[in-house]
């Protein structure tokens, strides 16, 4: 699967984590500040354009220090930053909504569901996020889709993307139509996509069972310009998809519903925005062999945003400030739930502050953020326990300073000291049940759950030149060690006196540490990029069966490299993946250690790429992804080997 940097160019359109869309100005590269206390990645309309993403994750593990769990089945997305997976330890967002969907099973803790047809763009950020987003242990992710400016042209009010691809090996077609338009401050756009997919075959030649989806989803945005600096967005986007995994025929419906305001008058003083949203997911076990046939998992979750960037002076020194507020509820109901809670709810508030002074070649970015959140519920424990209430409440004040020396024009090293926290979640702290067909093997609540809490360093060093070889190429690197220490992580554990499996709290400190790298050139004629990460952990292994393995491999390198020809009409490139193996989670009933064994062979993935433009409203694209047809299982894998040789072809038209 091709993989390629899009250079930057001298305007750009791009959107914000809500989705609104903005022209860029033109950039001096070399005169340009990276802001130090951002350890983020961005995927851009483009790449994705030229990748054909058939999953969400085939992209997300290109990016350092992040991976996914990677069931062949499930078409949702559970995201790993630097070894942390699952209830709500990584925040994942769509257009700026969280996803707190979260189910107890022989499986990641949760899954995120998006087309990636309508993705527009997908942003990561690393370790603690003290602004909006944050109230999550190791970082964020947010996937943007399509808005007004993602579908018209240059230039123009009115337009239609229209997208069709086929694929080999069980992908079959794929197909997105876009309309969008612009008149007197409006602007307005609709998408639909569909993709029907069948079982591939991994690289033995041999069907992997369940793998085909039937997916339907679709969007309608509307932007409002009134003038004076006032503008306004609203969204929807919905998601309905039919698969089999984990031995069940599933659906799962989910709507994703947001306003967006923002005031922007001019002044250095205010740019406020203020964000509200809305998501509603449910998946049904709508068929299948076991006891679960029935199933009915629903949460909803609604919250807002407040936020404004102020920039001023104070003699000498620079100043950019970004304060706020934002507040998030959500609750889950379940019925023939099996282990899932009954019903609950949840809420997390937080109040933050963001400011990076500016003087001379330094800037020194303090930043802090008060999280609240309370858990409150009821459900049926077990045939052995019955019924039983939780009602738990707990605040954390978490610190973020970054000093960062902008040494010349070209390097900039930093240091970072962070503290974050993440709340037990309802299917941790609730926990209940019995196994099916089994009385004996029974689930218990812990409402004395502590919240888990890190604290770490992180040492690094930007790089961005232009001009290097060429007169118009472009250089971009970041370079970092982190240290997270991590108390009270929760991991599930057998409690011998009571017979049954419970949520804990781990004793004493957990050390995460790692490397990651990120490296871009572009000179137009030729462009490569290269990511690495080297990962150690010492965290307690999670329980099969009460979430997944967590653990990322020891090593990844994901690398591209392409040529441009024919004044960039033409795009050819090839892309690297290799994956190491690493510790994966085994029985760990007792938290004596972590009960862990080096596992998953390592393996090595080649793709092709290639795409043309034939007229300016016309584009074809083609890729090969594991041009070598290596059979292999893919680390953090739940169920199924990697998909064997495939070849996609597409087309794009735009007008």
């Amino acid at each position: 699967m091709g993989v390629v940097l899009a250079a930057l160019p001298a305007m750009a359109w791009a959107q914000d984590s809500q989705g609104q869309t903005v022209q860029l100005p033109q950039v001096n590269v070399r005169g340009d500040r990276p802001v130090a206390s951002e350890n983020t990645s961005t995927v851009d309309r483009e790449r994705l354009t030229l990748e054909g993403v058939n999953r969400v994750g085939d992209v997300l593990r290109t990016m350092p220090g992040v991976f996914t769990r990677e069931n062949a089945q499930q078409p949702g997305v559970a995201v790993n930053i630097r070894g942390f997976e699952g209830s709500g330890r990584v925040n994942t967002m769509i257009d700026g909504v969280r996803q707190n969907f979260r189910f107890t099973g022989h499986e990641a803790a949760g899954f995120t569901y998006v087309d990636p047809n309508l993705l527009a763009g997908i942003d990561v950020s690393r370790g603690a996020v003290t602004g909006v987003g944050g109230g999550a242990l190791a970082g964020s992710v947010n996937l943007r889709t399509l808005n007004v400016d993602d579908v018209l042209m240059p230039g123009r009010s009115i337009g239609m993307l229209s997208r069709l691809s086929w694929g080999s090996n069980g992908v079959d077609f794929q197909e997105m139509v876009a309309g969008a338009m612009r008149f007197d401050g409006v602007g307005i756009v609709g998408a639909i996509s569909q993709r029907s997919s069948r079982n591939y075959h991994d690289g033995n030649g041999d069907s992997v069972p369940g793998t085909g989806q039937d997916l339907i989803s679709g969007l309608v945005k509307t932007n409002f310009d009134f003038g004076g600096g006032h503008s306004l967005g609203l969204g929807v986007v919905v998601y309905d998809n039919d698969f089999f995994a984990n031995s069940y025929e599933q659906t799962v419906n989910n709507r994703t519903l947001t306003a967006n305001y923002r005031y922007a008058p001019g002044s250095d003083w205010v740019d406020l925005r203020v964000n509200a949203y809305y998501n509603d997911l449910t998946m049904k076990y709508t068929g299948g062999t076991g006891s679960y046939v029935g199933r009915v998992i629903e949460d909803e979750g609604a919250g807002f945003d407040v936020s404004n960037t102020s920039r001023f002076m104070l003699g000498p020194v620079a100043v950019r400030s970004v304060n706020g507020v934002e507040y998030f509820h959500d609750s889950v109901s379940s019925r023939d739930g099996g282990v899932n809670p009954g019903s609950g709810d949840t809420s997390l508030w937080g109040v933050f502050s963001d400011t990076t002074f500016s003087y001379g070649i330094f800037d020194l970015t303090p930043g802090l953020r008060y999280n609240h959140y309370s858990l409150e519920g009821s459900g049926y424990l077990s045939s052995r326990y019955g019924a039983y209430d939780v009602d738990i409440s707990e605040g954390s004040l978490d610190p973020r300073i970054t000093l960062a020396a902008n040494v010349t024009s070209w390097m900039q090293p930093y240091v970072t000291w962070s503290r974050s926290m993440r709340p037990p979640s309802l299917q941790e702290t609730m926990l209940g049940g019995n196994h099916p067909g089994s009385v004996s093997s029974s689930y218990i609540p812990n409402p004395q759950l502590k919240p888990e809490t890190q604290q770490g360093w992180e040492f690094g060093v930007n790089f961005r030149g232009q001009g290097l070889v060429r007169s118009d190429d472009v250089f971009t690197a970041r370079a970092n060690y982190f240290m997270m220490d991590v108390e009270d992580y929760i991991a599930a554990r057998y409690v011998a006196a009571s017979r049954a499996f419970r949520f804990e709290n781990v004793d004493g400190t957990s050390k995460v540490r790692g490397f990651e790298l990120e490296a871009n050139y572009d000179a137009r004629v030729v462009f490569a990029s290269l990511s690495y990460t080297h990962s150690d952990s010492d965290l307690p292994s999670q329980m099969p069966g009460l979430g997944a393995s967590q653990y990322m491999p020891d090593d990844v390198v994901s690398a591209s490299v392409g040529a441009r020809f024919l004044d960039e009409r033409l795009v050819v490139g090839a892309r690297y993946d290799y994956v190491s193996g690493g510790l994966v989670s085994g029985f760990n009933n007792s938290f004596t250690g972590p009960a862990v064994a080096q596992g998953g062979d390592p393996y090595h993935l080649v793709g092709l790429f290639a795409s043309a433009k034939i007229t300016e409203n016309v584009e074809i694209n083609g890729r090969i992804s594991n041009l070598l047809d290596e059979a292999y299982t893919p680390f953090l894998s739940t169920t199924g080997n990697g998909q064997g040789r495939t070849f996609y072809l597409g087309t794009q038209i735009r007008f």
